[in-house]
């Protein structure tokens, strides 16, 4: 079986992963609907927890193209990534668009759900990878994906 979860370490930090991000949306065609700051919304509640953002990001032509063919594909729109902080290492991750097929399996979504996924792994991709040190040219250190 597939797995469904897609996440990619950075050694950016937190804020800077986010903002690469979101970068990474617009550069590759998809626009942040909005942007969930989890942790400040637990704290506002007494709950404490390190940083974590949900960044929902959409492409229009994709989501239409998705809706005609099954309405119930707005239940899982739009695409959420996630930036966070677990044991002191910054990780974004998503859940494959590729997923999309199981819950809609007689959707002939697979065509649309494989394109989808191909752009959402590069901004996750792209927001990932850092610079090395002393070659501003080189994104060569990029973290590690749960494939």
């Amino acid at each position: 079986m597939k797995h469904f979860l897609y996440t990619v370490a950075t050694l950016k930090p937190f804020d800077t992963a986010v903002e690469a991000l979101e970068k990474s949306v617009v550069e590759n065609g998809f626009r942040v609907i909005h942007t969930y700051d989890v942790a400040a919304s637990l704290q506002a509640e007494g709950i404490t927890r390190g940083p974590l953002k949900i960044i929902e990001v959409c492409n229009a032509r994709y989501a239409n193209e998705a809706l005609q063919k099954d309405i119930n594909v707005a239940l899982m729109l739009p695409c959420p990534i996630v930036v966070y902080v677990e044991g002191g290492e910054t990780l974004i991750s998503t859940m494959r668009p590729s997923a999309l097929t199981l819950f809609c399996p007689d959707s002939a979504l697979d065509q649309i759900a494989a394109d989808i996924e191909k752009v959402v792994l590069r901004i996750i991709d792209q927001a990932a990878q850092c610079p090395v040190l002393g070659d501003p040219a080189s994104e060569s250190l990029s973290g590690t994906a749960s494939k």
